[in-house]
C-alpha cells in the first residue's frame, strides 16, 4: 500500500540544521499527495570573519551529509533532495557529477541537487548570460563561478552578500534582495541565478521575473522543480515564476 499522505512520493531532504527556508519554501511548492521528510546535518554556529572560518563551515557540512542521507533513507524516500548548494558547485561539474552519483549509491533512489536544477532550467530557457546572487563570500563565489564557466555560461555581474554566518543567511531582508537583484540585472544579462538554499528566494524571484521580463532562477524552486519532474510528478505549482508554473 502506499504512504497515505505521499501516496504518489516522498521526498527526502537533506539540509543544514541552521537552514531555515529550504523546509517551507518546498513545502509551499508541494503539490498534493507529495510529501517532504527532513533530515538535517549538525552546523554548529560558525561566525564567518575570513576565509579560515568559511572553509570549516564548509566541511562541517560536507562531513555531515552521510549520516543525515543514512536517517532519512529509513522513510524509503521515492527521490532525494541534496538542499545543500554550495557543496554541489564546490568541485566543479565533474565533483558534481561524482557527489550526485555517491548519494544515489547511498541513498538508493535519484538525487536532485542546486546544481541539476539550475542547469537543466537554463538549458530549458537557453540563456548564456548570467548574473549570479550568492549569500558567501569571496572563496563561495570563485567556486559558483568557476563551475557556471565551465558549463559554458558566461558571468556578467555576481553579487555575493558575505552573510555574517549560515543562520544570517536567512536573515538577509527582502528590500535588500530586490535591491541586489536590480543591481545584478541589465541588458547584458539573459538570466539571473541565484544559490546559497537558506537564502529566502523563491517568492521574491517569481516577482523579480515578472518585473525584468526574463527568467530568475532560485536554487530552491529549480531543485524542487528538478526533483518533481525526474519522479514523474508534473503539476504546475503558481507563485515561484515560469519554471514551476509553465514547465
Amino acid at each position: 500500500m502506499p504512504d497515505t499522505l505521499g501516496y504518489r512520493k516522498i521526498f527526502g531532504v537533506v539540509v543544514p540544521s541552521v537552514n531555515t527556508v529550504v523546509q517551507p519554501e518546498l513545502d509551499a511548492m508541494r503539490p498534493p499527495g507529495v510529501t517532504n521528510q527532513t533530515a538535517r546535518i549538525y552546523v554548529p554556529h560558525i561566525p564567518l570573519v575570513d576565509e579560515a572560518s568559511f572553509i570549516k563551515h564548509v566541511e562541517t557540512m560536507r562531513a555531515g551529509i552521510t549520516v543525515a542521507v543514512e536517517q532519512i533513507v529509513t522513510c524509503t524516500p521515492d527521490h532525494l533532495i541534496m538542499a545543500l548548494s554550495l557543496e554541489a558547485f564546490w568541485d566543479g561539474l565533474e565533483g558534481s557529477t561524482r557527489l550526485r552519483e555517491q548519494l544515489e549509491t547511498l541513498a538508493g533512489c535519484g538525487v536532485s541537487m542546486g546544481s541539476d536544477g539550475i542547469l537543466a532550467a537554463l538549458r530549458l530557457y537557453g540563456p548564456r548570460r548570467i548574473a549570479i546572487l550568492t549569500p558567501h563570500p569571496p572563496l563561495g563565489d570563485a567556486r559558483v563561478r568557476s563551475y557556471f564557466t565551465e558549463a559554458g555560461y558566461e558571468v556578467v555581474r555576481m553579487k555575493g552578500l558575505s552573510a555574517a554566518s549560515g543562520l544570517a543567511i536567512a536573515r538577509l531582508g527582502e528590500d535588500e534582495l530586490r535591491e541586489a537583484l536590480a543591481k545584478l540585472d541589465g541588458p547584458d544579462v539573459d538570466a539571473l541565478v541565484q544559490v546559497g538554499t537558506n537564502l529566502p528566494l523563491a517568492r521574491l524571484a517569481g516577482e523579480a521575473e515578472r518585473r525584468l521580463g526574463k527568467p530568475v532562477l532560485a536554487v530552491n524552486t529549480a531543485t524542487y522543480w528538478h526533483a518533481l519532474r525526474a519522479a514523474g510528478i508534473a503539476d504546475r505549482v503558481e507563485g515561484f515564476g515560469s519554471l514551476l508554473a509553465t514547465y
